[in-house]
């Protein structure tokens, strides 16, 4: 596409380091950058590069030293492999005012990367190189599953951002929304979508690029990356929304608890325990249930101590919400005549009572943050 002819205009007085993650990426690299180079020379002298590569053993080292580009440099990683934690790698590695990330694989257009340091030069928190914007584009043999699956992870990232294309893996940002935000930590490829949540950025530019499809190599998309990808909103979910995260998450494993309790106390009726210990076993079997699930889902960002003293201060939480359970609908049924009549009604709100009260305690009682 000519859209990224740009030639007759004056070079860019920025230091730009581009961090490029690799696996098996070889072949894509001298096209790579003589196309980079070609930039380098027109609009942007003081770009640099990062090659982030995880120990691919596909010859790249070979490559890059017969390429033998003062201004790029490679970094082969051999441990904490992987596309997010190569990124994060190569911005603590990073010399430029701007850092910008893109693919290896020659799906980015790096004709686009002065658009994007043009659009931070003007004050944008984080500029995206989008398909989904007027005057963008995708190769024609983009199959129907690749454009069904990247259209779906658009959607599931709304709660998060506006912006069309936050699935983009290529994007620039100044340097200081890092020294500002909170530190990363992602699960799988998406760390553009970890830096606009985690960095809150709110000046977002997205500019047109033509997404081309993968010429040599292999794709690195597969359903493990896809269930990461689930696991990665449901970490940032937390962080933007906390509590309100946080306690769907306990209200949700309380449902389950009550599916445990019911399923115990059926069985051991069945195979004629007394009522009375049926019940109380199926409660505290329950609880447990409960504990370990929020030890292990809700609050995977509280401490992991003593198992036994955690799990002891839980079920006295509990126990305390079911008190306050009870207390709440007894008061509710003493002071509201409708209640009186629709015991249920009180019921209800006595069990949001003792939920609400049971989230509490555990969030900053038993799973609380300590301080080091």
């Amino acid at each position: 596409m000519d859209c990224y002819n740009d030639t007759e205009k004056d070079p860019i007085s920025a230091r730009v380091t581009v961090i490029i993650p690799t696996y098996r990426e070889a072949e894509n690299l001298p096209e790579l950058f003589s196309r980079l180079a070609a930039v380098r020379k027109s609009r942007l002298p003081g770009l640099d590069v990062l090659v982030m590569d995880d120990d691919s053993g596909d010859g790249t080292p070979d490559v890059m030293a017969a390429l033998h580009i003062p201004w790029a440099r490679l970094v082969t990683r051999r441990e904490n492999r992987g596309l997010s934690p190569a990124v994060i790698d190569g911005f603590k590695l990073a010399t430029g005012d701007i850092l910008a990330v893109m693919d290896a694989d020659l799906s980015h257009p790096p004709e686009a990367l002065p658009d994007l340091v043009e659009a931070i030069l003007r004050g944008a928190d984080f500029a995206i190189g989008s398909r989904y914007v007027p005057g963008a584009g995708t190769a024609e043999n983009w199959g129907w599953f690749r454009r069904l699956n990247s259209r779906i992870a658009t959607l599931l990232a709304r709660p998060f951002t506006s912006v069309s294309d936050p699935m983009s893996g290529f994007f620039a940002f100044p340097r200081r929304i890092l020294e500002t935000g909170t530190p990363l930590n992602p699960i799988g490829y998406k760390i553009g979508l970890e830096v606009l949540v985690k960095c809150r950025c709110r000046q977002v530019v997205e500019i047109p690029i033509f997404f081309d499809q993968r010429h040599r190599g292999q794709s690195k998309l597969s359903f493990r990356e896809q269930w990461r990808y689930l696991l990665h909103l449901r970490r940032l979910a937390m962080f933007k929304y906390d509590h309100l995260a946080h306690f769907a998450h306990f209200g949700l494993v309380g449902f389950l608890g009550t599916g445990v309790n019911l399923a115990v106390l059926t069985i051991l009726d069945w195979v004629g325990i007394p009522i009375r210990l049926s019940v109380a076993l199926a409660i505290l079997t329950a609880m447990i249930f409960n504990y370990f699930l929020n030890r292990w889902i809700t609050f995977t960002d509280g401490p992991k101590g003593s198992i036994p003293r955690q799990l002891a201060a839980f079920i006295a939480a509990c126990s305390f919400g079911a008190v306050v359970n009870y207390a709440v609908t007894l008061s509710v049924i003493a002071v509201w005549p409708l209640a009186s009549r629709f015991p249920q009604i009180a019921s209800v709100i006595g069990i949001l009572s003792g939920l609400v009260f049971n989230y509490l305690s555990s969030r900053f009682w038993v799973f609380r943050h300590r301080k080091a």
